[in-house]
């Protein structure tokens, strides 16, 4: 190496010798041709070789050592880059404007009612059974109450048998007019000979006794007119009250929909009002509770849409509305129970089906959103282990918000754009120095 090093030194003093003597030349003109000394074309081949050997000698004792220091620097690096522990890092991502809330439900019918008897009887002909959809007024199944059809003749004579009275009433009290009208007038008549003194005042003083009983006998056959007409009224009110239990021997559908349960037969005796007959329920359009947490109450608004998914069908979304909220929260849950009516398209929602209800509510400040499997729960809280840019392990205990199964919201402890480790074993230390591995991750 040295040997090299004082030829190129050499070489370099000669180069400089022959620059001098032709800047000296140059610039004395007052020197004449003939003392000039023109450079032989031998020296310039030296010159040239000269001039070829320094850069070849600079080539190898200066660049070639220079690359094979830097590719064996390279080398040392990724040596050593492979021999740190590979871990699988996701980036801290933040959740989208709108969040999506799956909320559990059960399906009832919009309208369902219990079909009791009204009279008490056998069954003498049943029309409906389980399933079939019926028309409103439909009829569905006949009574046959013989006791009722007595009942209903009974009352008839009662009221009949009040005419009568009231008519025997009027009688009497036509036939007490007219007797009190006379006595009035006899008294009359006696009282004036009394004033020209042809009869003792006595005799007046006793038709005038007479007229008065008389009037009153007329008040009081007025009354029993009046309690005649009483008993007719409370007899044909018994009357009409019979005569619509015989309606209610044909038992017929009060609204249009799906007879969902049947519990009578031909035959079957039935007591009034405490008999269930029939169960019938409309299926055009349901309707589904579910309940909201409080922290996403304020975001359920009336009218605002709503998806239904059932597990048995899983490629079919039923579009429904939120049609009415409670407006208040439970106290023993803390939720809001919300209505949601979604049209039974198709026919294949059923009363009783278990449902998924989605809502997509807009949110103000979306939080960070990291894979579930990041998680690391301890004793002082939740925490999750951070790779940085010098690929060294920190630690950083964080705020969990909602839990979507396979990612978490963080609300603090972390910044957009961190590296977390997935999944860490027992080589992610705090201060370790590890091989971020980076992994795909799409917030949600």
């Amino acid at each position: 190496m040295q040997t090299h090093n004082r030829t190129e030194e050499s070489l370099l003093a000669e180069i400089e010798e022959l620059k001098r003597k032709l800047h000296t030349q140059e610039h004395h003109p007052h020197i004449s041709h003939k003392q000039r000394k023109r450079p032989s074309a031998a020296s310039l081949w030296v010159l040239g070789f000269l001039t070829a050997g320094i850069i070849v000698a600079a080539f190898f004792t200066g660049y070639l050592p220079q690359a094979s220091r830097q590719t064996a620097l390279a080398k040392e690096a990724a040596e050593d880059s492979a021999a740190l522990p590979p871990v699988n890092v996701a980036i801290v991502d933040q959740a989208s404007g709108k969040s999506q809330l799956i909320l559990p439900g059960n399906i009832q019918a919009v309208t369902e009612a219990p079909i009791l008897a009204r009279a008490s009887g056998y069954i003498k002909t049943r029309m409906a059974d389980i399933g079939d959809r019926v028309k409103e007024g439909q009829l569905l199944a006949e009574i046959d109450a013989g006791e009722l059809d007595q009942q209903v003749r009974q009352a008839k004579a009662t009221v009949d048998q009040a005419n009568s009275s009231l008519e025997q009433a009027n009688a009497n009290l036509k036939q007490g007019t007219t007797n009190a009208e006379m006595a009035r007038i006899t008294y009359e008549r006696w009282n004036a000979l009394v004033q020209r003194g042809a009869v003792s005042k006595q005799d007046a003083d006793t038709y005038k006794s007479q007229a008065q009983a008389l009037s009153e006998n007329v008040q009081a056959l007025e009354k029993g007119v009046a309690a005649a007409k009483s008993s007719i009224a409370a007899a044909e009110a018994n009357q009409a009250r019979l005569v619509e239990l015989q309606g209610y021997l044909k038992v017929r559908a009060p609204f249009s929909g799906v007879i969902t349960l049947r519990n009578i037969d031909t035959g079957a005796l039935v007591s009034e009002g405490s008999t269930l007959l029939f169960r019938i329920a409309q299926t055009d359009r349901l309707r589904t509770y579910v309940n909201v947490p409080q922290a996403d109450s304020t975001s359920i608004r009336i009218g605002q849409p709503a998806s239904l998914k059932i597990p048995d069908l899983p490629s079919k979304a039923f579009k429904g509305t939120v049609t009415r909220t409670a407006n208040a929260l439970d106290p023993s849950t803390r939720t809001l129970l919300a209505e949601i009516q979604v049209a039974n398209e198709g026919s294949l929602l059923l009363p009783g089906m278990y449902s998924e209800v989605s809502f997509t509510t807009p949110r103000q400040e979306p939080p960070l959103i990291i894979r579930a499997d990041a998680l690391i729960v301890r004793g002082d809280g939740p925490h999750v282990a951070v790779v940085g840019s010098d690929g060294i392990v920190h630690f950083k205990t964080v705020q969990v918000g909602r839990d979507y199964g396979d990612t978490l919201e963080i609300l603090g402890g972390l910044s957009k754009g961190e590296q977390v480790v997935i999944s860490p074993g027992d080589v992610v230390r705090e201060n370790a120095r590890v091989r971020a591995m980076p992994v795909k991750f799409k917030a949600g």
